[in-house]
């Protein structure tokens, strides 16, 4: 059966979700959410909420999908036990290598991994089902291919609805390292979403060069169906209620047969005027780079009659709706509704407005009081027998409950069917529906004060009966180990050629995956080391194989990479995307050699030095992996250069890495190099920006500071919160 997951950033908009039909909710706890500015839950409320869903058979996932730092292991830890007590369906996380921990220790929990985890394709899903987790929650870059695949091995969860992210999937560091928020840590400050101008001819003008139009698949859901996924996921745990009821609507109808209407999806939210997305391949609304925000539905263009701005258009508006203007396509203004015109409405607004502007409401009142009257309700049949010389026996659905006193025979006046049946119609704050079915009274007295009593007994008990977790308790008692620090002189080097390169373990980054080998024949000492990116489809995986067997190992940021070499039987070099924050990871994490987190500071990366760990401390810090071509797949016109620079409104500038696999794909690089403190773990160096001679230099500690005069010393003095 399909699942239609709505996301629930707070209780108004769970309970929005609830009542338009959908089958799952997700949430993040207080703590430990990757969407940290949510409105989130406590404990609490938790529970509640979970009684509540439940009753209506609505599942309630819990994410936890941060990184988790060392200090910070027991409270997770803590929180996923007492998340799973409170009754959730499941729990979403992030780290794979925590996943696995909680599931050997508890087997009945339910997990799910993140689509921070980056999972792509089928190795990425082996992993997953390997560790324990019941479902996987797709990159939102992954082709239809690859996702029927994965469904064969394991339970999917699609994105369908929402906002899309400009980087893959758990490897954004944009945020951290340009402002100081880390998107692994809930606190993404959405650089994308910024003005860019890039040095290519055409892009030269600042425009949202990064923000991806939202995502919708409308009536290609059937697709994914056809792929085998479970659960069809909306994003938006940062939107408003009227978002999630005309979202789950739209979908719930279109599971239904009902062919979907996008005016109310429009007009709650809607960035970009929607694309298919990536599952379906690149289409020409995929970016959003004149408009970042809601653009709503368009109604309208205004007519300048003395001195007022009129939108002629057929619909009818009211106070407190609200709208934004475009003019060649860009966002000029805004206003709100002034009254009625006789072609029309009146728009107040501060702006100059023209002739032709075009008018897109964003704000539709009377939509929004529509979507949010629908009150879901359970239907409850109630049978009652009220006997003399027995107790009150009440029937809800099948469910018996009695009252506390043997019932007397009535004096005067006897307790009537009518008054019984007026009684329990009165659901106090319950969302029952209520039916009658046999109702006797034999001639009984009962005040009417107690026929109340009764009522509130029996409806809270049936509710707390019907709303208590059925999760087999778990304790949070754990017994987590550490690891042994030790020294690791070993330096590795990522590059994209060999010359003049001296390490102990060299990481050949190519530009042309399947075209840019005749490195091979160069001289080079140490292990040799292929570069794969965090993304790589099943396809493009089969090609890359016979070279990655040439190799001493492969390198790799995305988890699918251990499954892959312990399949092509090389070393694996775990990269910085696997964001190894903790010593409990960076035990389970089976590889040879395995970068700590890029995010840490010096003290914190000092705790997790072995003799198998590396840490970033010099060269190029790459903060975006983008699954996508920034310039529209314009091929015709493309220049085919490697490196571009993007550069935003302050003047910053980041470097911008073409590469190619099957399809063109970029890196976005920091606007400042690394030069970080050396700590007792290996050296690891980012030289993919570099040519032959730099490396050379920049292998030199004395020379670095010569080689990048722009530098930070990156989180090793400041780290993430």
């Amino acid at each position: 059966m399909s699942e239609i997951l709505a996301p629930a950033g707070g209780q108004s908009c769970a309970l929005a979700a609830i009542n338009a039909g959908a089958d799952a909710i997700y949430l993040g706890l207080d703590r430990f959410s990757a969407r940290s500015s949510a409105e989130n839950f406590n404990l609490e409320k938790l529970v509640d909420l979970c009684g509540y869903a439940h009753l209506f058979g609505v599942k309630v996932y819990v994410a936890l999908n941060t990184v988790v730092k060392n200090s910070e292991l027991e409270d997770f830890l803590k929180s996923a036990a007492e998340v799973w007590n409170s009754g959730a369906d499941a729990i979403i996380i992030q780290d794979i290598f925590l996943g696995k921990y909680l599931k050997e220790s508890f087997p009945q929990i339910k997990l799910h991994l993140s689509t921070q985890a980056g999972t792509c394709n089928v190795y990425g899903a082996r992993l997953a089902k390997e560790y324990g987790f019941d479902r996987v929650i797709l990159a939102r870059e992954t082709k239809l291919a690859d996702i029927k695949e994965i469904s064969k091995i394991i339970e999917t969860e699609a994105f369908i609805q929402g906002a899309l992210c400009t980087c893959f999937s758990g490897q954004c560091y944009m945020s951290s390292f340009a402002g100081g928020n880390s998107g692994n840590r809930g606190r993404c400050k959405q650089p994308c979403r910024k003005l860019y101008s890039v040095n290519r001819n055409g892009f030269e003008e600042e425009a949202y060069r990064l923000s991806l139009s939202d995502l919708c698949v409308g009536e290609d859901i059937n697709k994914l169906i056809d792929a085998g996924v479970t659960s069809f996921k909306i994003e938006g745990r940062m939107r408003r209620p009227e978002y999630v009821s005309a979202s789950v609507s739209y979908y719930r109808n279109l599971l239904n047969g009902i062919r979907g209407d996008l005016n109310a999806l429009k007009r709650t939210y809607n960035r970009g005027n929607y694309t298919k997305g990536l599952a379906f391949g690149q289409d020409k609304s995929f970016l959003s780079s004149a408009v970042q925000g809601h653009i709503g539905e368009f109604i309208g263009v205004i007519k300048v009659e003395n001195g007022k701005y009129i939108c002629q258009t057929l619909d009818k508006l009211s106070n407190g709706d609200g709208f934004k203007i475009l003019r060649s396509g860009k966002e000029i203004g805004g206003g709100v509704y002034g009254g009625e015109a006789k072609s029309g409405f009146i728009i107040n607004t501060r702006d100059r407005l023209k002739n032709g502007d075009k008018v897109f409401i964003t704000t539709d009142t009377l939509l929004n009081k529509k979507l949010l009257e629908a009150k879901r309700t359970l239907p409850i049949n109630i049978s009652a027998s009220f006997k003399a010389g027995c107790r009150a026996e009440i029937a809800i659905n099948g469910y018996k409950f009695y009252g506390s006193s043997v019932l007397q025979s009535a004096q005067n006046r006897p307790l009537s069917i009518e008054e019984i049946k007026g009684c329990f119609k009165k659901t106090d704050t319950y969302p029952f529906s209520v039916e009658f079915g046999d109702i006797e009274a034999d001639e009984v007295f009962l005040p009417k004060s107690e026929l109340n009593s009764l009522r509130r007994s029996v409806f809270a008990e049936y509710y707390a009966t019907h709303t208590a977790s059925k999760n087999a308790k778990i304790t949070a008692d754990f017994n987590f180990y550490g690891v042994k620090t030790a020294n690791n002189n070993k330096t590795a080097a990522i590059c994209t050629s060999f010359k003049n390169l001296k390490a102990d373990i060299g990481i050949f980054k190519p530009n042309d995956y399947f075209n840019d080998f005749q490195f091979l024949a160069e001289i080079f000492d140490g292990e040799k080391f292929l570069y794969l990116p965090p993304y790589l489809t099943g396809e493009e995986i089969e090609k890359v194989k016979s070279v990655a067997k040439k190799f001493d190992g492969i390198y790799c940021d995305s988890y699918y990479g251990l499954k892959l070499a312990k399949e092509l039987d090389v070393k694996f070099f775990a990269g910085t995307g696997f964001n190894i924050t903790n010593t409990l990871s960076l035990k389970l994490c089976v590889a040879d050699y395995i970068c700590i987190s890029k995010e840490l500071t010096e003290k914190e990366a000092r705790e997790l030095s072995t003799k198998n760990s590396f840490y970033l401390i010099a060269g190029n810090i790459k903060v975006m992996d983008l699954i996508y071509c920034p310039f529209e797949k314009k091929c015709a016109s493309c220049d085919k250069r490697s490196i571009y620079t993007l550069t935003d409104s302050a003047g910053r500038k980041f470097p911008l890495r073409r590469y190619k696999t099957s399809e063109c794909r970029f890196e976005v690089y920091n606007c400042s190099d690394l030069i970080s403190k050396d700590i007792s773990a290996g050296k690891l160096f980012d030289f993919s920006l570099c040519n032959e001679n730099t490396v050379k230099v920049a292998q030199n500690a004395k020379e670095l500071e010569k080689v990048f005069t722009n530098y930070t010393r990156g989180h090793s003095a400041n780290g993430i919160e």
